[in-house]
């Protein structure tokens, strides 16, 4: 089982940048696919960015694809989102997760259904 902690996130202007992290315990995290994904206020969630459980391969978002990398390492059982050039339209509450088989491959994972673990969420808030 999969316990993760989102942080990192905060206030920040636009054109501005910002790191989250994502800690996980258990030692299958290595294993699974890792996803960020956000909620803006009165908006549903909404899919940022996914990684296997390789790190080899990587998906994001349109809206994000350019100024968002998404990134593991597994020696600390750690999963970034580093945002650069952030835009008030980036606010929202942040969320890591993961699922998928164990050494999975296929599609990238999109979709919230497909992940099995959820942390708790980070506020990162845009000014304009």
């Amino acid at each position: 089982q999969v316990q993760l902690v989102e942080s990192g996130g905060g206030l920040v202007q636009a054109g501005g940048s910002l790191r989250l992290s994502c800690s996980a315990s258990g030692r299958s995290f290595r294993t699974y696919v890792a996803g960020w994904f956000r909620q803006a206020p009165g908006k549903e969630r909404e899919f940022v960015a996914t990684i296997t459980w390789s790190g080899k391969s990587t998906h994001y978002a349109d809206s994000v694809k350019g100024r968002f990398t998404i990134s593991r390492d597994d020696t600390k059982n750690t999963v970034y989102l580093q945002m650069n050039s952030l835009k008030p339209e980036d606010t929202g509450v942040y969320y890591c997760a993961t699922g998928g088989r164990p050494y999975g491959t296929g599609p990238p994972m999109i979709a919230e259904n497909e992940y099995n673990y959820w942390g708790q969420g980070t506020q990162v808030t845009v000014s304009s």
